[in-house]
């Protein structure tokens, strides 16, 4: 039995795993790839330059691999890639890249992406990302590992969103967020460490205790950001079980291009 169903539209060029499923009156595009075990649900548009992986499952009325909402936008090749393991709820719509940038964008594994989410182009993606209805980014952010965004949240081009961190409800995020952090709010500001995040992944108590002596340091001691960053640093001689975390935390610091949330 055919897992294509007969009204749905692929073009003989898309390269399909014999496993995967095509709901009715869904659209596959002429260099679309996907990989074992997806399922794309029905009224789906699969576009563009994408290459998604194995064992999503991608429910209906998508676009996906769409042109950028760019105006420079000239028709380069620019792609899409998507990983393994994914769901991406209704409404969903994830744009190619632009010549401007790495010319890709990016989706990690094991997201769970809820309905009317918009993911610009060149935006990079990493794993266990939980974006939650009408979160939107805009072109070119970067989101680390285990990123929780909230309903109706705004992300301005070019942010960086640090691993572990969490965005509330409705929030306005024209600011770097450190990794561990817990921001939300119109204007944008820090609430604590993402302490319930942290505990669901087994982190130590004595690795968040060095998580929260960095936050200390950042927002409670009233430093500059260059004297926080040389005490964060002392806190893997001092703390070496949390090594890993603090070097996390200066690398995000270091390449802080937009200011961070305060």
């Amino acid at each position: 039995m055919s897992l294509i169903h007969a009204t749905a539209v692929v073009d003989p060029a898309a390269e399909l795993d014999s496993t995967v499923s095509i709901g009715a009156f869904t659209v596959v595009g002429a260099h679309v790839k996907v990989g074992a075990g997806t399922t794309i649900g029905p009224h789906c548009v699969i576009e563009g330059h994408t290459t998604i992986g194995r064992d999503n499952r991608i429910f209906q009325f998508n676009s996906i691999g769409a042109i950028s909402q760019d105006k420079k936008y000239a028709g380069e090749p620019c792609g899409l890639e998507i990983g393994d393991r994914n769901t991406i709820r209704e409404f969903c719509t994830f744009n190619i890249g632009t010549a401007q940038d790495a010319g890709v964008t990016r989706v990690g594994n094991d997201n769970w992406i809820m309905a009317y989410v918009h993911i610009a182009h060149d935006c990079q993606l990493g794993n266990q990302i939980t974006m939650a209805n009408n979160a939107t980014l805009g072109g070119h952010v970067k989101v680390g590992d285990w990123v929780t965004i909230g309903g109706l949240t705004g992300i301005l081009q070019r942010m960086n969103i640090g691993a572990h961190s969490m965005i509330g409800f409705a929030s306005h995020v024209g600011q770097d967020v450190p990794p561990y952090m817990v921001v939300d709010g119109h204007p944008l500001s820090v609430r604590g460490v993402n302490l319930v995040g942290l505990r669901r992944r087994d982190f130590s108590s004595v690795r968040i205790a060095a998580i929260r002596e960095m936050h200390k340091l950042l927002y409670r001691q009233g430093k500059t950001l260059a004297d926080a960053r040389v005490d964060i640093v002392r806190l893997a001689e001092t703390t070496p079980e949390a090594a890993a975390d603090v070097a996390l935390m200066d690398g995000f610091l270091s390449q802080a291009s937009n200011g961070i949330a305060r």
